[in-house]
């Protein structure tokens, strides 16, 4: 009689789900699982840390809108993957992250590496729990991937309990779901929901239409810029934690405090939004809310809220989109805004660090130079203050920021999956030296699998976020403990197996980063910046 054993019947599933590669990383708990997806044509990416296999399934979800997938063992492994989950909770992607987990039947005995992992994931997931049995792995997995597409996208944690991967039971009592059953319900918005939607804007002087982080792929881009052009109003993107002061929206701020409308669509009124108080918002500013959570609907306050809805955001940027032909538009209020969100300051155009450093406009400036001679190219921006730089200043065909959750770290794992999603077309992640030190083993992964992205390093030999909040807070005297060694990140890679430049003079820049290319090895271009604040884009000011 064939049989099947339970890690079987978690591999073969994924694969029928539509998986095609897994972020991992070995362990006791999940080495059944190992073995089983040898049979399946699931490619395994085996990195050096838990927690980089869950920012690659991260990156993979917000490029592709599949379910990102990351396999970590039980115990630390599973707290190691789980603390970045939190990461991908606030940019709205959708992760699976399978832990492998002590077997049910020791629980409670003193298990290796026993740990309540479903309660730990559960507040930084849409979803989580522990299998309870090997006829439920299927099922389990097909519920998970619709939880974690459905509505808002988010990450979803399983654990997989290792006496039932290595349970063997009758084939023939074994069904394997199908893309069918995880398939996702799409909340259409009501007809009278789009037309309240357009009746306010129409009533509104100076509308603005807000959109989510789920909204700021490449597709969901694409849909603003075709509603904005349609209905000629301002229409944004929001996934930054500097929120209303996010660099890549310009002075944003400034047209925010004049907008008497403010139509969210799929976006929480939050902390990035200032909780809609003045004076970031007007006091009497109104809010037309429409979300696939009913909890985020409820923040608005009452006597302002003029429009509310249940749906996905998506299909309402359509229907907006499709039913605003003939909406009146605000042209003088339009240019005002578009004018405001493309302001950066005339200064930035000349600016130039001293001798041996570079400015952080320099440093964005070559790249900016580069993406623009590949515009099939992916930016990924990341660490406190080196990170708003590019946002402000670098245009690329795609874009992954860290996220609302303003947690740094991920832009060496997110670079490696941006790669394997789109092979051939360079990734350029510009992060800081202290970022770089979470994932720099990462490069080790890169190597081994010929994965060449091209990380370019701001060296300022400081944990610079922090010394700013030290300088603002506390004083130059107070501003202690934040400093690092100006490291040879670029000498690290090479030890790897990587390629490695040190640039001190922006006019080598433009060469690293063409030699970088040409190298077809993961690069480190290391660059040794001034230690200046983050852009804050005020006019006038």
């Amino acid at each position: 009689m064939q049989t099947l054993r339970g890690a079987d019947i978690v591999a073969r599933p994924l694969e029928a789900l539509g998986v095609t590669r897994i972020f991992t990383l070995s362990g006791n708990h999940i080495m059944p699982v190992f073995d089983a997806l040898l049979e399946t044509g699931i490619a395994l990416v085996h990195t050096r840390h838990e927690a980089a296999c869950v920012h690659m399934a991260d990156a993979w979800g917000r490029l592709t809108g599949e379910v990102g997938v990351a396999l970590v063992t039980g115990g630390q492994g599973h707290t190691n993957g789980a603390a970045t989950l939190i990461t991908a909770l606030a940019a709205e992607s959708p992760v699976l992250l399978l832990s492998g987990h002590a077997g049910l039947s020791e629980l409670g005995r003193g298990a290796f590496q026993e740990l309540a992992q479903a309660d730990i994931a559960r507040p930084m997931t849409k979803a989580a729990w522990t299998a309870g049995s090997v006829a439920a792995l299927g099922p389990d997995l097909a519920r998970a991937f619709r939880i974690a597409r459905e509505g808002r996208p988010g990450p979803v944690h399983l654990s997989l309990p290792v006496d039932l991967l290595e349970t063997a039971v009758p084939a023939a009592s074994v069904r394997i779901p199908d893309r069918a059953e995880a398939a996702i319900r799409i909340a259409e918005p009501a007809p009278d929901l789009v037309a309240d939607l357009l009746a306010a804007l129409a009533g509104a002087e100076r509308p603005l239409i807000a959109c989510g982080p789920a909204l700021c792929d490449t597709s969901g881009r694409a849909a603003l810029a075709a509603l904005e052009e349609t209905i000629g109003l301002p229409v944004v993107g929001m996934e930054s934690p500097r929120g209303i002061n996010d660099p890549a929206l310009g002075a944003f701020a400034e047209i925010l405090a004049r907008t008497d409308l403010l139509v969210l669509l799929g976006k929480p009124l939050d902390f990035t939004l200032r909780f809609g108080a003045a004076p970031a918002l007007a006091p009497d500013c109104r809010f037309a809310l429409v979300d696939p959570d009913p909890a985020l609907l409820a923040r608005a306050p009452a006597d302002r809220l003029v429009v509310s809805g249940l749906a996905d955001p998506r299909p309402v940027l359509a229907a907006l989109t499709l039913r605003a032909t003939a909406h009146p538009r605000r042209e003088a209020w339009h240019r005002e805004a578009r004018a405001a969100l493309a302001y950066r300051p005339p200064a930035w155009a000349d600016r130039r660090g001293n001798e041996g450093r570079l400015h952080p406009v320099e440093l964005c400036r070559a790249v900016a130079a580069f993406l623009d001679d590949h515009p099939d190219g992916t930016l990924i921006c990341d660490g406190g203050e080196i990170g708003q730089w590019p946002q402000a200043l670098v245009r690329a065909g795609r874009r992954l920021i860290n996220g609302v959750s303003g947690t740094i770290g991920a832009s060496i794992p997110f670079a490696l999956a941006a790669v394997l999603e789109r092979p051939g077309a360079p990734v350029v992640a510009i992060l800081g030296d202290g970022t770089f030190g979470f994932h720099m083993a990462e490069f080790d992964t890169a190597v081994r699998y010929g994965i060449p992205l091209i990380a370019v390093v701001g060296n300022d030999a400081r944990w610079n976020a922090e010394h700013q909040i030290q300088l603002r807070s506390y004083g130059p005297d107070r501003a202690r403990h934040c400093d690092l060694l100006p490291t040879r990140y670029d000498a690290v890679v090479q030890a790897l197996g990587g390629f490695g430049a040190l640039v001190t003079e922006a006019a080598a820049l433009p060469a690293a980063l063409e030699a970088a290319q040409a190298s077809g090895l993961p690069a480190c271009i290391n660059v040794m910046i001034e230690s200046v604040p983050a852009p804050m884009l005020r006019r006038g000011g």
